[in-house]
């Protein structure tokens, strides 16, 4: 039998991405998914490829970034399967104008809540369903970015990373006598559509060096599939050929 057979997975960002990877990781695992995003097309995608390996799908569409839209949603999944055992906060996106120089009240809030506050929604959406049940693990995407600040991201989107990653300790500060375990996920560069918002657009070899959304997914899939008595509170994942590191050694040698 699977690891995660008879469990109930929510996954939001679920059409692309690390969203899509994560969702289809878990559901070989036997986990029964949830696919939430705003665009009802690429969700199916992702169900469809679900389906024909032969796990469950079942599609939620919802702008995360409005409290009541978590809430419709979260209220669904209680109803339907009584329990959402696994939570994956993977929803989240970046803009072009994202140094201060360009960054408006507009495009700030933009990135705040569509990496910060839908987590929080989502977060606060399920706890209840969790501590009824005395247990569930949520696993919430932050960025290097959430950990070390970065010009490349932008004040935003570093500012919001840094949140997730300060949220999700405190859930374990305060729900670990529930059963319940957070876990923080901090990669470097993947390789993503989100990359297509970067200013200084990124190349196809480029793309090939970096992490890739699967290889993230599988860790999802690996934090999901822990037994119940160990937490991974925080991990990091990088390509090996980490541009950064690259860039300091040339800078070094010039």
């Amino acid at each position: 039998m699977a690891s995660l057979t008879g469990k109930i997975a929510w996954v939001t960002g679920a059409g692309s991405g690390i969203g899509q990877a994560a969702a289809i990781a878990l559901a070989k695992e036997g986990a029964t998914v949830v696919l939430t995003g705003r665009r009802r097309q690429p969700l199916q995608q992702t169900a469809a490829t679900i389906k024909a390996a032969g796990g469950k799908a079942d599609i939620k569409p919802g702008d995360l970034m409005k409290a009541a839209a978590v809430a419709k949603i979260a209220k669904e999944i209680a109803k339907k399967y009584g329990r959402c055992d696994i939570l994956v906060n993977n929803a989240g996106l970046n803009i072009l104008d994202r140094s201060w120089a360009k960054l408006t009240p507009a495009g700030a809030e933009q990135v705040i809540d569509g990496n910060l506050s839908s987590a929080f929604y989502c977060t606060s959406a399920v706890l209840p369903m969790m501590r009824k049940q005395k247990g569930g693990v949520l696993i919430h995407t932050s960025s290097m970015a959430g950990r070390n600040a970065s010009l490349l991201s932008g004040p935003a989107y570093s500012a919001a990373k840094h949140g997730v990653v300060a949220m999700s300790h405190t859930i374990n500060m305060e729900e670990c006598v529930n059963g319940i375990r957070s876990c923080v996920v901090c990669p470097g560069e993947v390789a993503t559509p989100i990359l297509d918002k970067r200013p200084v657009p990124i190349t196809p070899a480029e793309r090939k060096r970096m992490a890739q959304s699967e290889d993230v997914g599988d860790l999802i899939r690996y934090v999901a599939c822990l037994p119940p008595h160990i937490v991974i509170n925080e991990v990091m994942i990088n390509p090996t050929w980490n541009r950064g590191y690259v860039a300091n050694l040339q800078r070094g040698k010039a």
